[in-house]
C-alpha cells in the first residue's frame, strides 16, 4: 500500500509505504518507509517505489493499494510491466483504487453546485483565532458553540462540520442582524460576505439538511471501511448495498430489483424512464420540514429537487466511474464472506474457481499441486464449524431470550405483590372507616343516623369489591409463581 501527501514540515511530498503480509495464520499490516519527493509524475513514484521495496522480494507481491488519481493507475501499468518482464509474465491482482478516495470524491462532486464548502469554511474561518469577533459572538448570541473546520479533501468527515453549522446558525444570524444595525463592527471580509449572502438564502437550511441526510448513509460504510483488518470478502456487497440506498432515493425500484454488483456500474442514470419524479424524490426528513417553513414559489422548490436530483446522479457517477465493484477479483472475494457460504455454496464454489483461475493466469499460484490429508480434512471440516458456530449463536440468542422473559416476568410479579399490598391496605381503611362511621351513627337524629349509614354501607361494599380484586391478585400471583418457576 502506498501513499502520497503534503509533508508540511518539509515542504515535499511524502511517499509512505505500507506492507500488507500473511504471517502465523493472520493477516499483518506494517509501516515500511517513507521517501520525500519534488515531483509525482508515474515514473517519479515507480522510481520512489523501488527504492523503498528494495530489500522485498518482489516476484511475491500479489497487488498494490493506491488512492484515486489516474497518475496512480498509470504508476500501476508501468510496475505491472516491469514486473512482467522480471519474472516471467507475473501479473498484479488489480482491485482498483482506494474505495474510500472515491466516496469522498463522489460527494465532492454532489455538492460542489451549492458551493455549500465555502459557506462552511467561511463559518469557521470568520472566528477562528479572532477573539475581538468571538466576544462579540458571544455577547450577541450568549453562546461559546463556533462551527467547526471544514475538511477538503475528506468530504464524507465533515458530517460534524454539517451538524454544528446546523446547531449555531440561528447564533450565526443573530451576529450578522447586529452587524447590519451597527451594533458590531463589520468584518469587511469575504467571509462574512458569504455567511450574509447565505442568509439571504431561503433555501439554505434545506440545502444543509439535505448534505447532512445524504452523509449519514456513508458513515456507516466509513466507520466499518476505515481500518487495517482485511475487509475484501465484504465490500463487494457492502458497497453495493451502500450504493442501492443512494439510488433508492431517486430511481424506479422496478429498476434497482434484483440488479447484480456489476449492473450497477453501468446502469444508465441518463434514461429519464428509470428515474422518478423531482416530486418523488426522498431529500430527507430535515431538507423536507426545512422546505415547508420556507415561503418560497413552486417553482423554486421543483428547481431545487432538480438539483438534490442531479446531486445523486453526480454523487453516483463518480462512484460508477472508479467503483472496485468493476473488477472481478472484487466481486468474486465475496466467497470468502461465511454467510454466502452457508447461504449460497455452490455459487461460493463457482467465484472461487474463478478467483483461483485468476490467481493462476497472473502466475501468483502454481498449479498442480496436490492438497494433503491435513488441509482437505480442514476444508472438509469447515462447513460443519461454520453450522456448530451458527448453532452457538443461536444458542446464546435463546438463552438471552429466556433470561430476558424470566427478568420481565420477575418484574411482573413483583408489581403484583405491590398491587396485593396496596390493595390489601385500602380494603382494609375502608373497613375501618365504614366502622368509625357506624359507630358514630349511634346516638344522632334518624336523618343524621340515616346519612352516616348510607357512607357506611357505601363504603363496606367499596371494601368487599376491594376484596374481590385482593382474591383474583393472590389468584394471579400463584399462577405466576408457577410459570416462573418452571421457566
Amino acid at each position: 500500500m502506498f501513499d502520497e501527501s503534503l509533508n508540511h514540515t518539509s515542504k515535499k511530498k511524502q511517499l509512505d509505504i505500507h506492507v500488507r503480509f500473511w504471517d502465523d495464520d493472520k493477516v499483518h499490516s506494517r509501516y515500511l518507509g517513507s521517501h520525500f519527493i519534488g515531483h509525482s509524475t508515474a515514473q517519479d513514484l515507480l522510481k520512489h517505489f523501488k527504492e523503498c521495496v528494495e530489500q522485498l522480494n518482489l516476484s511475491r507481491l500479489v497487488s498494490v493499494s493506491m488512492d484515486g488519481p489516474n497518475v496512480n493507475f498509470k504508476f500501476f501499468e508501468l510496475l505491472q510491466s516491469d514486473l512482467n518482464e522480471m519474472y516471467g509474465g507475473a501479473q498484479l491482482v488489480s482491485v482498483g483504487s482506494c474505495g474510500l478516495h472515491t466516496l469522498h470524491n463522489a460527494f465532492k462532486a454532489g455538492f460542489s453546485m451549492w458551493q455549500v464548502e465555502k459557506l462552511l469554511r467561511s463559518m469557521h474561518t470568520l472566528f477562528n483565532n479572532v477573539p475581538a469577533r468571538r466576544e462579540d459572538y458571544v455577547t450577541v448570541t450568549k453562546s461559546s458553540v463556533f462551527p467547526l473546520s471544514f475538511c477538503g479533501h475528506r468530504w464524507l468527515e465533515n458530517l460534524p462540520v454539517v451538524e454544528r453549522a446546523l446547531e449555531v446558525w440561528p447564533s450565526l444570524q443573530l451576529y450578522v442582524d447586529a452587524v447590519k444595525r451597527k451594533e458590531l463592527p463589520n468584518p469587511g471580509t469575504g467571509l462574512y460576505d458569504t455567511i450574509e449572502a447565505a442568509q439571504k438564502d431561503p433555501l439554505i437550511l434545506a440545502k444543509l439538511h439535505f448534505f447532512l441526510t445524504i452523509a449519514r448513509t456513508f458513515e456507516p460504510f466509513l466507520k466499518r471501511y476505515q481500518m487495517d483488518e482485511p475487509v475484501m470478502p465484504f465490500l463487494a456487497k457492502d458497497l453495493a448495498e451502500l450504493m442501492k440506498s443512494v439510488l433508492r432515493r431517486f430511481v424506479k425500484r422496478e429498476v434497482l430489483q434484483d440488479i447484480t454488483k456489476l449492473q450497477l456500474t453501468k446502469l444508465d442514470l441518463c434514461e429519464k424512464k428509470n428515474l422518478l419524479l423531482p416530486q418523488k424524490i426522498d431529500i430527507g426528513l430535515g431538507a423536507e420540514k426545512a422546505l415547508k417553513d420556507t415561503k418560497i414559489s413552486d417553482l423554486k422548490v421543483l428547481e431545487f429537487r432538480r438539483d438534490c436530483m442531479q446531486g445523486l446522479t453526480n454523487i453516483v457517477r463518480k462512484v460508477q466511474e472508479k467503483s472496485p465493484l468493476k473488477y472481478a477479483t472484487v466481486r468474486q472475494m465475496a466467497c470468502l464472506d461465511c454467510s454466502n457460504m452457508f447461504r449460497d455454496p455452490d455459487r461460493c464454489k463457482e467465484q472461487i474457481k474463478c478467483l483461483v483461475q485468476t490467481y493462476l493466469q497472473a502466475k501468483q499460484l502454481a498449479g498442480g499441486v496436490s492438497a494433503g490429508r491435513k488441509l482437505l480434512v480442514s476444508a472438509g471440516a469447515g462447513r460443519s464449524r461454520y453450522r456448530i458456530f451458527l448453532d452457538q449463536q443461536r444458542a446464546r440468542k435463546e438463552s438471552e431470550a429466556r433470561t430476558q422473559k424470566r427478568k420481565l416476568a420477575e418484574e411482573y410479579l413483583t408489581d403484583l405483590k405491590r398491587k396485593k399490598t396496596t390493595v390489601q391496605e385500602v380494603s382494609t381503611c375502608l373497613a375501618r372507616e365504614a366502622d368509625m362511621l357506624a359507630k358514630e351513627a349511634e346516638g344522632k337524629s334518624v336523618s343524621k343516623m340515616a346519612q352516616l349509614l348510607s357512607k357506611s354501607n357505601a363504603l363496606r361494599r367499596a371494601s368487599k369489591e376491594k376484596l374481590a380484586e385482593l382474591k383474583k391478585v393472590e389468584e394471579e400471583i400463584t399462577v405466576k409463581g408457577d410459570e416462573l418457576r418452571k421457566m
